[in-house]
């Protein structure tokens, strides 16, 4: 890193807890590369204290930061612009200052897009089944929707929060058609799928041996179907596992991650990051 010095400006993260958060590692490596006068901070911020947190981070000057749980919905009322596409998610993990005030937007999406877009040339004829219904699962419709993709299936397990969800994008800038399934149909939708994306925790360590999809269900996956996993801890993890030995392409959340994060820091520094850079870095953290 470059010494911190009395013009060092300020960037960083807040969440709670934020002791496991990575960012602050591929940052830190992409502003010590550029050699550009800034450095990047976790920040614990815990939610009863948000609104004093963004007014300290206004008087003392901070650029911008990015959002995590349970962040990311909360801070929306203290913005005073929301772009579309965040407003379309419902969310937001990047914030910046301006003269009037906080704006955010949503990174996830371009950071969940980034790693696909190597796969086909046209996703308009693709199918996806996303399992779960939480924010990050928004964030991949939305991502979904920016692909071309048509047909989006929404797995969940709790018939009201599914109902929910799929009620949530029929007001949405995106007028995206979601179409939601139990959990038990899993097993009759996932030959159709293309795109398989788990946004749930199961599997995330120390939990490494489960996976949200039963090896029966897997079995039913398509050959060369894509399975994504935004977990990145571990980095292959029992759902991959299943998938790869079926036959389905494999992609894990790291990348993710570190799109999200470039696209972050490229709006900060408003110049090209070293997306690279950042990659190797949370690669060799990861392997120490």
């Amino acid at each position: 890193m470059s010494p911190i010095k009395g013009t060092t400006k300020l960037l960083g993260v807040i969440g709670y807890p934020i002791e496991h958060s990575l960012s602050p590692v591929m940052q830190n490596a992409a502003i010590a590369h550029l050699g550009v006068d800034y450095v990047y901070l976790p920040f614990a911020i815990a939610p009863s204290h948000l609104k004093t947190a963004l007014d300290g981070f206004l008087a003392i000057g901070v650029q911008g930061f990015n959002v995590t749980i349970p962040h990311k919905q909360a801070i929306l009322p203290f913005l005073s612009e929301i772009t579309t596409l965040a407003q379309s998610v419902g969310a937001v993990n990047t914030v910046w200052s301006t003269h009037n005030g906080w704006s955010g937007t949503n990174t996830d999406v371009i950071g969940f897009i980034k790693p696909l877009e190597l796969y086909y040339k046209t996703w308009k004829d693709k199918v996806a089944i996303i399992l779960g219904y939480g924010g990050a699962a928004r964030a991949v419709v939305a991502g979904c929707v920016e692909l071309g993709i048509q047909e989006i299936y929404v797995i969940g397990r709790d018939p009201q929060k599914l109902a929910a969800f799929q009620d949530s994008w029929r007001l949405s800038p995106l007028a995206v058609a979601v179409k939601t399934c139990p959990w038990e149909q899993l097993s009759v939708v996932l030959p159709e799928a293309d795109l398989l994306v788990n946004t749930t925790p199961v599997g995330m360590y120390p939990h490494v041996g489960e996976s949200p999809v039963e090896p029966a269900v897997m079995d039913k996956i398509k050959l060369g179907a894509i399975a994504y996993d935004l977990i990145y801890i571990p980095q292959t993890t029992e759902f991959l596992n299943l998938a790869d030995a079926r036959g389905a392409m494999i992609l894990n959340g790291l990348p993710m991650l570190v799109q999200q994060g470039a696209a972050a820091l490229e709006l900060w520094l408003k110049q090209p990051v070293p997306v690279e850079i950042m990659r190797q870095s949370l690669q060799q953290y990861l392997e120490s």
